[in-house]
């Protein structure tokens, strides 16, 4: 078997949303798995549409997930002339004609095959038709009328279409200016791509492009359409891979989640990227559309979130706590790890884990409390244990550790004859400001004692001693 070469070639009129990322991602495992190469192609010949800035946030997106062309990409505006070749090489074998047919007979005669309830298909009225010197026209591609195109598709089976019914396709513009169906044959031709792996909604083109690939004696690539992902609305699609990324999902769990919207090995739901390249195969692509479910995802990010070592964690996390109001915030601040190894079990992203984090890193005289949680809480009685346990803990700083804390905060509960329920939730508010938050020596060795018995004290300045 040859070397298996794949691409994905998106068109820069637009963000990549979940539906393009999860094309990528399936010719990405593909080439990793079987050891080929993995392709990128910009497809920017709607020139009114494509932008340079949908280029680069498509190319950002695409490393943000970790996948890079192992080639330069390829700019399909730049292979005009390569295309015009093409074109003129079919118009040699007169396997293309002039169509001189205008917009206005076109669409009379779709509203006709409407009325009639047929199916449109171009009627050929322009085969044959002598040259109309001056007349606009366009070149179609001459179908074969008889016989069978079959398509072993590696995910949806054989596919067999009746030449007969195959339009003949508008391949170029009458400047040369190739379309799309003509074009995507060529550079994938000229990319020496061995696998067209690709959305299900290609699939009808598929027999039409295998006849131009005839013409042209291009060898047939193999093809793959994936299954739809359902549940992908408009807004979804316009938010596109930033959106996911600036609400703080990993990399790898948007991956591990539309790797598995179509695709499954066993009963298996948690992937690492090397899982995925190991185990993905195109023989195991659902024909079923997958559908999207945020709450899962949201599930997913969350373990992906508690599988990143607290390291990567905390460079993760810097840029998002700098959003969230610490613009100073960096890798070497003191807090920052250890916050980070508290807080990552209790957050979906990284959003919310900049913002559960946010009383780590204030000030402790601008620690901002719950109004109900210090009304429930920070009772007058409560609040003389607090400053007790500050005086306790004041002269206890040595062994400032979780179970050093614990002990000391256990031999203060029973000198004063005190249960642990009597202070855990007013110390967490006063440490927190809320009811929720870590484990209290967690808490407490995180922020360490001068702030702790601050905090204590600050929180039950309201109550006279």
């Amino acid at each position: 078997m040859p070397q298996v070469r794949v691409r994905f070639a998106p068109s820069p009129t637009g963000v990549l949303h979940l539906g393009g990322a999860r094309t990528a991602l399936f010719n990405y495992l593909f080439a990793r798995h079987t050891g080929g190469q993995f392709l990128l192609r910009i497809e920017d010949t709607d020139k009114e549409r494509s932008t340079e800035a949908f280029t680069q946030a498509i190319l950002e997106d695409m490393a943000w997930m970790g996948m890079r062309s192992d080639e330069e990409p390829v700019v399909q505006s730049s292979r005009l002339s390569a295309h015009r070749e093409a074109l003129q090489q079919l118009i040699d074998s007169g396997k293309v004609y002039k169509c001189y047919c205008t917009p206005e007979e076109r669409e009379a005669a779709r509203q006709k095959a409407e009325a009639e309830k047929t199916s449109y298909q171009y009627d050929r009225r322009c085969l044959g038709k002598p040259e109309q010197p001056g007349v606009p026209f366009v070149w179609r591609f001459q179908m074969p009328t008889e016989g069978e195109t079959v398509v072993d598709d590696l995910v949806q089976g054989r596919v067999v279409t009746p030449n007969s019914e195959l339009e003949d396709l508008v391949i170029a513009r009458q400047d040369g200016s190739p379309l799309y169906n003509f074009v995507v044959v060529i550079d994938d031709a000229f990319m020496g791509i061995t696998h067209v792996v690709r959305g299900k909604d290609h699939l009808s083109n598929t027999p039409k492009q295998v006849q131009i690939y005839r013409a042209l004696g291009y060898p047939e690539p193999v093809f793959a359409h994936l299954p739809l992902i359902l549940g992908l609305s408009k807004r979804l699609r316009s938010a596109g891979l930033g959106a996911y990324r600036d609400a703080g999902y990993l990399p790898s769990a948007v991956s591990n989640y539309i790797a598995r919207l179509g695709w499954s090995h066993g009963d298996q739901e948690i992937f690492t990227e090397e899982e995925l390249i190991e185990k993905f195969d195109l023989a195991d692509v659902n024909r079923a559309e997958g559908a999207l479910n945020l709450d899962k995802m949201a599930w997913l990010n969350q373990q992906h979130i508690q599988m990143t070592p607290p390291e990567q964690l905390a460079a993760l996390l810097v840029p998002f706590l700098q959003k969230a109001g610490f613009p100073e915030m960096s890798l070497d601040h003191p807090r920052l790890l250890p916050a980070v190894a508290t807080m990552r079990a209790r957050a979906s992203t990284l959003v919310e884990m900049a913002e559960n984090c946010r009383f780590y890193f204030v000030d402790d005289d601008a620690l901002e409390i719950d109004e109900a949680a210090k009304g429930k809480h920070l009772t007058q009685e409560a609040c003389a244990h607090l400053r007790a346990l500050a005086d306790a803990l004041a002269s206890t700083t040595e062994d400032w550790t979780e179970a050093g804390i614990e002990t000391a905060v256990r031999q203060f509960i029973a000198a004063q004859n005190l249960q642990l329920k009597h202070i855990a939730q007013p110390c967490r508010v006063a440490l927190v400001g809320a009811p929720k938050g870590p484990g209290l020596y967690e808490t407490m060795a995180v922020l360490g004692p001068a702030s702790s018995v601050a905090r204590l004290r600050l929180a039950c300045s309201h109550h006279n001693p």
